[in-house]
């Protein structure tokens, strides 16, 4: 499957840590999508809405969202629309156990130190090879 072009602005937006455009556009995509793009497009978009939450040290609204990503993109491995599903996994899990261990007190000291380390939210979509 060749995926939308709208979608791969989306994936770059995210990328780019432009997590606010990003859900602009995937919420766009979503709404009109019919299943099984529905289900996977909701849940890349709650990952994104989930780090914008981080960066904006909302970490209960953080928490929640990536879970519920999580839970929504578990059907979509290894590969789906051309992205690593099993890789955006694995790093909004990583993400999301971190979250949970330091707590809500501490999310202000976290993303000092992911900023610091030049990682910021850890979680990336990485395309794989799309073909025509």
């Amino acid at each position: 499957m060749v995926p939308h072009q709208e979608f791969l602005r989306g994936v770059e937006q995210f990328n780019q840590q432009d997590f606010y455009a990003c859900h602009d556009t995937l919420e766009a995509l979503w709404i009109e999508a019919l299943e099984p793009q529905k289900r996977f497009y909701q849940g890349v978009l709650q990952i994104a809405v989930a780090c914008y939450h981080l960066s904006n040290l909302n970490w209960r609204g953080a928490v929640v969202l990536l879970g519920e990503g999580i839970r929504r993109l578990r059907d979509y491995q290894p590969v789906y629309e051309g992205i690593d599903v099993t890789k955006l996994l694995r790093q909004s899990t990583e993400l999301l156990t971190s979250l949970q261990q330091i707590g809500s007190e501490q999310v202000a000291d976290f993303v000092e130190r992911l900023a610091a380390l030049e990682i910021k939210y850890a979680t990336s979509i990485s395309p794989k090879a799309v073909s025509d």
